[in-house]
Order: structure tokens, then C-alpha cells, then sequence
């Protein structure tokens, strides 16, 4: 099938400041696509060129062949949820979606089918009565997704989606967003959550300094990576002193979450788990347990990324042949 979505050379600019560079992207109906990269990599900016909130400073995306910021169809076929809770405390959920029906230039006589469809869809039907300043935060996501489906967007756009909502919350988005693509929606999602990527992405492109440094399909990305040698991570009991951190970095392994956790930054270190942990025990080193796992999504990202602190930003072809 055609591209639903395609950006060619986006560039955009802040105060001076070049916020996209060149990106292209193309997304296909029923397919998703999930944005990762640090803050400040252009995820968000790259969504409200999509969503037609402004105009880029040079190149073009279409959606269904239209223009977002200058042609309305094209907007009305795409549903934004941005990463603020965009609703109305005061209003019970289904007076919001009313609203935001109203804002979508839903006709009046369509309205009650259209709240009562995305209700359907984003399982929020007990809550219709509801004021959504009374709602859990995991709730108020899915209203704010809610909100987004009155014209029944063939695109969607999803910035951060389960921030900050528990894990019950989390796996209720996700269901949503399953429907959504079965229903043959094409789905961006910008997050941080590599689990989440896993879970929901046909495929993943990572971004940094404006640029998509690397995407391709999810399968076929691990595939490759997990042709290699597992990944090891060592878990310390307390933090390392200077001799312990001289030890880690030398058996290849780089700082993690708050540095009690580490992990291998190329992997591979001739040793298996159990001969690890002894060895980094016999020098020092306070670890209390070694994990040796297929690698993930998270080594993608940290691989497609390493290149650009140290050399700048290669195109993502140029850092592929580097490798």
C-alpha cells in the first residue's frame, strides 16, 4: 500500500536555532512507527509539522497527498494527542468530547455518533458522566486520545502517550492504540519507553540533533543485533569507588541507572556470566548479581546514537558503513 504519511528534506528552525535537518519519513496505513531519541532530538517538532501546526522552513509532508498547515482535509485526517492533558477539568468526559467534536467541525447531528464511537474505542464508556478533574491520570490519557479521534483520523499522532500513568494505565493505551491500527490508523508515537516501542512498532526511527539517525523494521533490526554476542549487565550492591569504576570501564562496561547498574558497552567480554561476577568480585568490584540477555531496543538506540557524541551527525547510511 502507499505511503500515508511522507516528509521529504523537513527543516525547522527555533530562534536560529535548527531544530529539524533534512528529516524524510514516509508511514503507511495500518502501520506504526515509534520516534525515539533523547529530549530535544526534534520528536516533538517533527509531530507538529505532521499535525500542520506550522509550516516547515524548507521540504514537504503530505498526508494523503495534501498539505497539513495549508489544507484542512489534511488536518481533519489526522488526530493529534499532544503530550499535555489538553481537556476541560470541569467538564465530565462526554461534555469534552463534545466540545472537541464541535472544534473539529463535526456537524451537530453527528456529534452524540461521533463521541459515543471514540468512547467505544478508548474503553471510556463507564466515565461518559464523569468530571475529568476527578479522573486518574491514566484515565485523562485516554480521554486526551478520545479527543483526538472526532473525525476519525486515518493518522495519528502520539506524543508521550503514558507518561506518568501506572501499569494497569499503560497496557489500557496500548489496547487502544492495537485498535487504532486495526481499524487501519496509521500511528506516530514519540516515547522514551523502549518497552513500549517493542510492544506497539512495525518500525522505530531514532532521532538526534534533528536528524533520523537510523530506522528500519523493529524484527529486522534485532535480528541483526542479536546475531552477536549476548548482552551482560552487573548489578552492584553499593556504589563503586574509583578502583571498581576503573574495573568496569576496562572490562567494557559503561554507568546505568544512577551507576548501579552497568552495562556492556560493546558487549562480549571472553567471560560467562558466573566467571564474571567472580572476577569482578576477586577485584574489588561490589556485584551482587550479572544478567546476561539478548540485547533490546535500548542497545539499538545506544548504538545508533554512540556515533554522533563522538563524530558529529553521519548520515545514517555513512554511520552504517562506518560499521
Amino acid at each position: 500500500m502507499g505511503a500515508l504519511l511522507t516528509a521529504k528534506g523537513l527543516t525547522l528552525a527555533y530562534g536560529g536555532r535548527r531544530v529539524l535537518d533534512g528529516v524524510d519519513l514516509a508511514l503507511a496505513r495500518g502501520e506504526t512507527l515509534a520516534l525515539l531519541g533523547p529530549n530535544g532530538a526534534g520528536k516533538t517538532s517533527l509531530m507538529r509539522l505532521v499535525a500542520g501546526r506550522l509550516p516547515p522552513d524548507a521540504g514537504t509532508v503530505h498526508v494523503e497527498g495534501r498539505v497539513p498547515h495549508a489544507d484542512r482535509a489534511a488536518r481533519a485526517a489526522t488526530g493529534w494527542v499532544p503530550q499535555e492533558i489538553a481537556l476541560y477539568p470541569r467538564l465530565s468526559v462526554a461534555e469534552n468530547l463534545g466540545v472537541f467534536a464541535s472544534l473539529a467541525g463535526v456537524p451537530r447531528r453527528s456529534r452524540a455518533a461521533a463521541v459515543a464511537a471514540a468512547m467505544v474505542l478508548t474503553d471510556i464508556e463507564p466515565i461518559a458522566r464523569r468530571l475529568v478533574g476527578q479522573l486518574s491520570g491514566g484515565y485523562q490519557r485516554r480521554v486526551n486520545i478520545a479527543a483526538s479521534l472526532m473525525n476519525r483520523p486515518r493518522l495519528v499522532l502520539l506524543d508521550e502517550p503514558t507518561q506518568g500513568v501506572d501499569l494497569t494505565a499503560r497496557a489500557a493505551i496500548h489496547a487502544v492504540l492495537r485498535r487504532l491500527r486495526s481499524e487501519g490508523a496509521a500511528i506516530l508515537i514519540a516515547t522514551h519507553d523502549f518497552g513500549e516501542a517493542e510492544r506497539l512498532a512495525d518500525r522505530v526511527a531514532f532521532m538526534a540533533q534533528g536528524r533520523i539517525v537510523r530506522e528500519g523494521v523493529l524484527t529486522d533490526l534485532l535480528v541483526s543485533l542479536r546475531a552477536g554476542a549476548p548482552e551482560r549487565e552487573v548489578i552492584l550492591s553499593g556504589a563503586a569507588d574509583g578502583q571498581a569504576e576503573a574495573t568496569l570501564r576496562r572490562l567494557g562496561f559503561a554507568p546505568h541507572e544512577a551507576g548501579l547498574v552497568w552495562r556492556t558497552a560493546e558487549r562480549g567480554s571472553g567471560l560467562d556470566g558466573a566467571a564474571l561476577l567472580g572476577t569482578l568480585r576477586a577485584q574489588g568490584v561490589p556485584a551482587s548479581e550479572v544478567r546476561v540477555r539478548a540485547p533490546g531496543l535500548e542497545s539499538l538506540y545506544l548504538d545508533a546514537l554512540r556515533p554522533r557524541q563522538v563524530t558529529g551527525i553521519p548520515s545514517a547510511r555513512a554511520a552504517g558503513a562506518a560499521r
